[in-house]
């Protein structure tokens, strides 16, 4: 089975767009969703031209902060604190990476946690580690999803995860081991340091690749039935392609989806999911459903 992230993307942003449409009809605001980008990262330039047109399917308001790689620290919180005063915009992002000369975590500290809705903020962080309402990180929520929409059963199941992250691994490892309904997995965190990395993900009924290598993950180190989840998004050169290069995941896809039961492609897997999960963590950011009263 093919974990089709393209398809059920459409799907949940048809009912975020219903919802948008209830309450505009109620004479409420849409959501406000807003972005700020710094330098000219092919990749974030994709990511958020993908949030932007996002917006744009759902119904929602959203604006784009462009600033040169040369701002200075001092000039981008400044954006931060105006975003956070704002009383328009419900949730914003601040695509990383950010250049060398900024502090990346002093940045996503003076994000206000109650318009946090990339929720890489320590207190939406530990929120969801207490099982208390957060906003989830979107990645993991995206897998959460794709889990969940194809009735994929993780309870009981040993969940195997390559990669520890603060994005992605350490947050989903988290999730999918807490008591819910995507949940009460055994959950094993493997990472650089794991010895015989190969004999822990052959033990997986469910293996999570979120490492950052190129088809790292080969068809020698999964069982059969194994349900993969491949988080990666690398591009390798491709002389066949117009472009010169074309998009793969952290696993070997040909030898590894002949032993697997389900199975995310690269790209239309996870990445169309963490951008669908952004438009419902600002959903829940407009209705106040995680920091209400705040």
């Amino acid at each position: 089975m093919i974990l089709d992230g393209k398809a059920l993307s459409t799907t949940i942003k048809q009912e975020i767009r219903t919802d948008v449409n209830e309450m505009i009809g109620k004479g409420e605001r849409p959501p406000h969703l807003a972005a700020v980008l710094v330098g000219n990262n092919p990749a974030s330039e994709a990511y958020v031209g993908n949030k932007v047109r996002s917006c744009e399917e759902v119904g929602f308001s959203s604006t784009l902060i462009r600033r040169p790689e040369s701002i200075s620290e001092q000039e981008l919180l400044d954006i931060v604190r105006d975003l956070n005063e704002d009383d328009e915009v419900d949730g914003f992002i601040v695509q990383l990476p950010l250049p060398p000369h900024i502090n990346e975590e002093k940045v996503t500290l003076a994000i206000d946690p109650r318009k946090d809705v990339d929720g890489f903020h320590p207190l939406n962080f530990g929120r969801m580690a207490q099982g208390l309402p957060a906003y989830l990180p979107a990645t993991p929520q995206g897998v959460l999803l794709l889990l969940e929409r194809n009735g994929i059963e993780t309870s009981g199941q040993h969940v195997v995860i390559v990669g520890r992250s603060n994005i992605v691994g350490t947050p989903l490892g988290i999730l999918l081991s807490r008591k819910d309904k995507v949940g009460n997995a055994t959950v094993t965190m493997t990472h650089s340091r794991t010895r015989d990395l190969a004999a822990e993900t052959r033990r997986a009924d469910i293996l999570v690749a979120a490492i950052g290598i190129p088809r790292f993950i080969t068809g020698d180190m999964v069982k059969d039935g194994v349900v993969v989840i491949d988080v990666g998004i690398n591009r390798i050169d491709d002389a066949t392609r117009k472009s010169g290069s074309r998009l793969v995941g952290d696993v070997d896809y040909d030898e590894v989806a002949p032993k697997s039961k389900a199975i995310t492609p690269v790209p239309g897997g996870v990445g169309p999911m963490t951008v669908t999960a952004l438009m419902l963590n600002t959903l829940k950011a407009r209705r106040r459903e995680i920091h209400h009263g705040q």
